[in-house]
C-alpha cells in the first residue's frame, strides 16, 4: 500500500475518530507494559503476602460482571439517543454510570481488605507494587469514565444532549468499552493466571 493511499483513508475519517483511536492506541501500549511488569515481577517477591495468599475471585468476580454489563448499558443508550429518546438516553445512562461506581466501590472494598487484613501494601513487596500499580491505574480510569458520564448525565438532564450530539456522546462510549476490555485482560491476567 503506497503512502498516498494510507493518507487519503485517514483523511477521510471524521477527527473525532482519529482523535479517539489515538487516545486508545496510546492507551493500549500504556495497559500491556503495566501487564508485561507485572507478569515480569510475578513470583519475585522474597517475602509478604502473594497472589494465592491475599487474592479472591468472589467480590472481584461481582465486581467484573457488574463493569461488562455496563458495557451493554451505554450502548442502550446510545440507541436511545440516536433515536431522540432522551428519557430513555438518560435512564440507560445512569444505569451505566451506577455499574461503573459499584466497580469503584467493590475495589475499594477489595483494596481495604487487602490493606488492613492481608497487610498489602503498595511498599511490602515487587506483588503489592505492580498489583496496586496496574489495577489501581486501571480503577483510575474507571473513575475518570464514570466522571464523564455523570457531567454527560447531568447535562443530558437540563436539556443540553440532543440526538444530534450523538456521534460525540459515542466517542465517549469507546474510552468506556476500552476501560471494559482493558480490565477483562488485567483480570485474567492478575485474578486467574497469576493466581
Amino acid at each position: 500500500m503506497n503512502t498516498s493511499t494510507s493518507n487519503t483513508s485517514l483523511n477521510m475519517l471524521p477527527p473525532g475518530h482519529l482523535g479517539m483511536i489515538s487516545v486508545i492506541v496510546t492507551e493500549v501500549f500504556f495497559f500491556a507494559s503495566l501487564i508485561v511488569v507485572y507478569l515480569a515481577y510475578l513470583g519475585k517477591s522474597i517475602s509478604g503476602p502473594m497472589p494465592s495468599d491475599t487474592l479472591e475471585l468472589g467480590l472481584v468476580s461481582f465486581n467484573t460482571i457488574a463493569l461488562l454489563a455496563s458495557s451493554a448499558t451505554i450502548v442502550l443508550a446510545l440507541k436511545a439517543l440516536r433515536t431522540g429518546n432522551n428519557v430513555r438516553f438518560l435512564t440507560w445512562l445512569l444505569c451505566t454510570i451506577a455499574l461503573g461506581a459499584w466497580f469503584l466501590i467493590g475495589t475499594g472494598i477489595e483494596w481495604k481488605g487487602l490493606i488492613v487484613d492481608d497487610h498489602l501494601r503498595l511498599q511490602t513487596n515487587l506483588f503489592g507494587t505492580t498489583f496496586y500499580t496496574l489495577v489501581g491505574f486501571h480503577a483510575f480510569h474507571v473513575t475518570f469514565g464514570v466522571f464523564a458520564l455523570f457531567v454527560i448525565w447531568c447535562l443530558g438532564l437540563k436539556g443540553c444532549i440532543k440526538q444530534k450530539h450523538h456521534q460525540n456522546i459515542e466517542y465517549v462510549s469507546w474510552y468506556w468499552h476500552f476501560v471494559d476490555t482493558v480490565w477483562i485482560a488485567v483480570f485474567l491476567v492478575v485474578y486467574v493466571i497469576g493466581r
